[in-house]
C-alpha cells in the first residue's frame, strides 16, 4: 500500500484531511509515486489541507470495504474519495455487487462523520455495451440515491490518445497525471470549497 501523507495547517481552521481510496489509478501505476495525480494535488493545496494517498493497484471495491474501517481509525479524515470499481469491472463482476460495496463504503464513510465523495469510472466498450454502460451508470445511480458529490469520469482526452496511454491500453502515463489532477483539483475547489 502507498501511504503518502502531507500534514498541513490552515490558519482559518478549515482544513481538510482527505483520504484517497484507489486502485491503480491513484496509486501512479508505471511511474513514479511524486508524478500521480494525488502528489500533484497534495503539491497545490499546500499548505491548506492533508492529503493521504491509500490507493493500492489492483484493489476491488471488495478490498476497499475491507480496509476502510482500519484506514479511518488510523487517520480520522474528513472526505474520503472513492476511486474504486473499475477493476471489478474488468473482471466482470456483477453490477449489483460494485454498487453495494460502494453503498457500504458510504455508509461506513459516514458513520465515522467522514464525507464520502465518488470517484466515477468507466470501463472500455468491447466489455459489451450493456455491461459497460451499466457499469458507468453504477455512480450516478449511488450520488443521486445517497446524495454524494459524483466526479463525472471526464478523461477521454487521455483515453483517445496514445501519448498519454500506457502499452497495455489501459492506465494512463505520467503526462497524462496534470490532466487528471487539474480535472479534480477543479472538482474540489468547486464542489466542496477546498
Amino acid at each position: 500500500m502507498i501511504i503518502c501523507c502531507f500534514v498541513f495547517f490552515c490558519p482559518q481552521n478549515h482544513a481538510a484531511k482527505l483520504l484517497v481510496l484507489g486502485d491503480s489509478l491513484s496509486s501512479s501505476y508505471g511511474f513514479e509515486e511524486q508524478s500521480g495525480w494525488v502528489s500533484l494535488i497534495a503539491d497545490h493545496f499546500r499548505p491548506n489541507h492533508e492529503i493521504i494517498n491509500a490507493s493500492i493497484s489492483g484493489d476491488t471495491t471488495g478490498n476497499g470495504l475491507f480496509r476502510l474501517p482500519q484506514l479511518l481509525n488510523k487517520f480520522s479524515p474528513t472526505h474520503v474519495l472513492i476511486e474504486l470499481g473499475a477493476n471489478d469491472g474488468l473482471r466482470g463482476y456483477p453490477l449489483y455487487i460494485i454498487e453495494e460495496n460502494i453503498e457500504k463504503m458510504i455508509e461506513i464513510c459516514r458513520s465515522k462523520a467522514a464525507k464520502p465523495i465518488l470517484f466515477g469510472m468507466r470501463i472500455p466498450g468491447n466489455y459489451g455495451t450493456r455491461y459497460a454502460e451499466g457499469f458507468a451508470n453504477i455512480y450516478t445511480k449511488i450520488a443521486t440515491k445517497r446524495g454524494v458529490d459524483l466526479l463525472n469520469f471526464d478523461f477521454y482526452e487521455i483515453a483517445t490518445t496514445q501519448s498519454l496511454i500506457q502499452s497495455d491500453g489501459l492506465h494512463p502515463t505520467a503526462s497524462a497525471q496534470p490532466i487528471i489532477k487539474e480535472k479534480v483539483q477543479q472538482f474540489l475547489t468547486t464542489t466542496l470549497g477546498f
